[in-house]
């Protein structure tokens, strides 16, 4: 049975200053913004959409129920490029299993960025 729902298509983040955040999101994930407006700025990821969000009041606690990955080749050299960027270290880096490893910061926002690094995956043909 084929499901209806598609897949993955867009992660948002609420900032607290979307001016700010999209120059710390450009430099985090290396790419421009494809779409920007006072109300939303949006990046192409990988072919997913990376989306921000204006908080009216910034909330300080964030949810930690939801954490979405990125995909990254070297999830070390890519956890300390974060923090140098200025994102604060939340689970450092540690194997789950075989070859992956995961690990999450906290961007200047308190949001949290998953990052995998997992050779075993693959988009399915479908999805492409």
């Amino acid at each position: 049975m084929k499901t209806s729902v598609l897949g993955l298509r867009t992660v948002t983040y609420k900032v607290g200053d979307i001016a700010k955040a999209k120059e710390w999101y450009a430099k985090a994930f290396q790419t421009s913004p494809n779409f920007d407006q006072p109300f939303y700025v949006g990046f192409t990821v990988a072919g997913y959409e990376l989306g921000l969000q204006p908080e009216e009041q910034q909330t300080i606690l964030k949810s930690e129920g939801v954490v979405t990955f990125w995909g990254v080749e070297n999830i070390e050299s890519e956890y300390k490029r974060f923090i140098e960027l200025g994102a604060i270290e939340h689970e450092p880096p540690k194997s789950v299993g075989g070859a992956i490893v995961v690990g999450t910061v906290k961007d200047p926002w308190g949001n949290i960025i998953g990052l995998v690094q997992n050779p075993h995956f693959q988009i399915p043909d479908e999805q492409l």
